[in-house]
């Protein structure tokens, strides 16, 4: 039997615990703020939410993709953005991301201050 697809970010976030949510919508608002302007984009076949300049791949600067116990921001310069608290995870060659447990996590001025580099280092490459 094949799974239904979800119609919503809403639908995939009403399958998880309450602190992954909190967590994507205090995560989501920071980015709002950071990325003025920002195209998003739920992807109905990973059951994810992209953040970027444009509807381009190549302009795409953040996902959004819960777990059962967390949810994952996806920054897609990862691997090279400033990181004094350690918080970014994983080893691909550029995509990285951080683990958010809460929204008071999801809300720190650490990932914040990373969410905002990430917006600047795509802004500088014009």
């Amino acid at each position: 039997m094949t799974r239904e697809k979800p119609e919503s970010w809403d639908e995939v976030l009403a399958s998880h615990r309450p602190e992954v949510v909190a967590a994507a919508r205090a995560v989501q608002t920071v980015i709002l703020e950071e990325l003025p302007g920002v195209v998003v984009h739920f992807d109905r076949g990973d059951g994810l939410l992209a953040f970027g300049t444009s509807s381009a791949m190549r302009d795409l600067l953040f996902a959004l993709i819960p777990h059962a116990g967390w949810l994952n921001l996806q920054l897609v310069d990862g691997a090279v953005l400033s990181d004094p608290e350690g918080l970014v995870e994983g080893s691909g060659k550029r995509i990285r991301h951080v683990k958010l447990r809460s929204a008071d996590v999801a809300g720190q001025p650490a990932v914040r201050a990373l969410i905002r580099a990430q917006v600047d280092l795509h802004r500088s490459r014009g």
